[in-house]
């Protein structure tokens, strides 16, 4: 039937366009819904899908199947045709992984939704091999795998985050190697499924509620060895995303030593057993004393090396002149001292003598040219002696300053006397 007809309900000439506008009062016919839903559905194209089959079973001409996702618990009923089953060269039994061409159908008459298998390819060990390295080539180009992106494991960590399987030999290997390497280590377990379709979503909790924890100062992935198939949780893309971004350092101990998951890649240390991570983890308890004891003799020796040296350099310094006999530096000093004095004393004198000859020398010079040296010589100074209108004190050059009975003063080196004028007289010359 067209995806358009319709049939009127009785009573009704039209019916709703939509869905949107049917009402109570205007209802659908319930086979219209179901054409739409089919015409809907169909229009779907068909998907390559990849699970495991859990259920199989085969009813003439035809088979039903379960597929179950192969990370989480999810499951889907589908019907295949026998045909299709009889063309695989290895039949398919349960737990078997495939890739499905799955296409939805909507039976009209029931109103069920039936997943048919158009395909199916059973998933080789070739296969899983070829898409883990397509991953990790992929992973490696966007850089997850840089050492630079690396964190460094700390010397010696207090607590150890261990993410291992339930009561498994990898988590009695760690526990008893790193006790017996150092004994005061601690460890925060968390037991996870480490296979199945449930293991990548519980080993990504465990290690989120891990990181999250400052006391946890290392993380440990630790499994067993496996086929190929138990080890692909540990290649799965979005566990190794998750790795990527955790803050502490992560250290990988998944298999035996030809196991290589992406895991391997993308830790921040690779340990090829559970017991080999335990060994990378701690240091060696009698090693560290070993090492510690060795630390003290050595720094023992360099210490007596050290004091040995500088008694030797003490002594050398006490051995020199200026220290066997400190006081000849003291004397010869004084001497120094004791001359230079002698010199400036000497000097002093000798010029003190100069300034007094130079003294008399110039007191004999001012004597010589004093008035009072001339004065001794018999010579006098004649002054007026006031009156008259004369200013009293001046001194008489010229006769006609004196002219009779001008009273006089007249001094002479013994003294001073009174004189009056009786004239004045022309020298013999004029």
């Amino acid at each position: 039937m067209a995806e358009n007809a319709t049939v009127p309900a009785a009573g009704r000439t039209t019916v709703p366009p939509t869905a949107a506008d049917t009402s109570p009062d205007n209802p659908w016919p319930l086979q219209l819904l179901s054409q739409k839903l089919k015409a809907h559905i169909e229009r779907a194209p068909a998907a390559w899908v990849e699970g495991q089959v859990i259920e199989l079973n085969r009813r003439g001409t035809s088979a039903f199947l379960t597929l179950r996702d192969v990370d989480a618990e999810i499951s889907l009923p589908a019907s295949v045709w026998s045909k299709i089953l009889d063309r695989q060269e290895t039949p398919l039994e349960r737990g078997s992984r495939v890739v499905a061409l799955l296409k939805a159908e909507f039976w009209l008459k029931t109103g069920r939704l039936n997943m048919s298998v158009k395909d199916i390819r059973p998933v080789g060990l070739g296969d899983l091999l070829a898409r883990i390295e397509r991953l990790r080539h992929a992973l490696a180009a966007e850089g997850l795998f840089a050492e630079s992106r690396k964190k460094r494991l700390p010397l010696l960590p207090h607590r150890i985050g261990l993410i291992t399987g339930r009561d498994s030999d990898a988590k009695k290997d760690v526990l008893r190697n790193a006790a017996l390497r150092w004994p005061a280590v601690e460890f925060e377990v968390r037991e996870v499924a480490v296979q199945g379709n449930t293991a990548v979503t519980q080993i990504i909790g465990a290690l989120k509620e891990l990181d999250t924890r400052a006391d946890v100062d290392v993380i440990v992935i630790a499994r067993g060895g496996g086929a190929l198939e138990d080890l692909l949780p540990f290649s799965n893309e979005e566990l190794i995303r998750a790795v990527a971004g955790a803050v502490t350092p992560v250290v990988s101990a998944i298999g035996h030593e030809a196991d290589r998951p992406i895991l391997d890649d993308v830790a921040d240390l690779r340990a090829s057993t559970p017991t080999d991570a335990a060994k990378r983890i701690v240091p060696e308890v009698s090693e560290e004393l070993a090492r510690v004891r060795q630390a003290e003799a050595q720094l023992h020796r360099s210490v007596a090396q050290l004091v040995a040296r500088e008694s030797d350099r003490l002594a050398a310094l006490r051995s020199r002149p200026v220290l066997a006999s400190p006081e000849g530096m003291v004397t010869a000093r004084e001497e120094d001292v004791e001359r230079l004095s002698r010199r400036s004393t000497a000097a002093i004198s000798a010029a003190v003598t100069r300034a007094a000859d130079q003294l008399a020398h110039l007191q004999a010079q001012v004597r010589a040219l004093s008035p009072q040296q001339t004065l001794d010589r018999g010579y006098a100074v004649v002054q007026l002696a006031g009156g008259n209108g004369a200013s009293p004190g001046t001194v008489v050059r010229h006769p006609s300053q004196a002219p009779p009975a001008t009273e006089l003063s007249v001094r002479v080196a013994g003294g001073r006397f009174g004189a009056t004028s009786t004239g004045t007289r022309q020298p013999a010359s004029a």
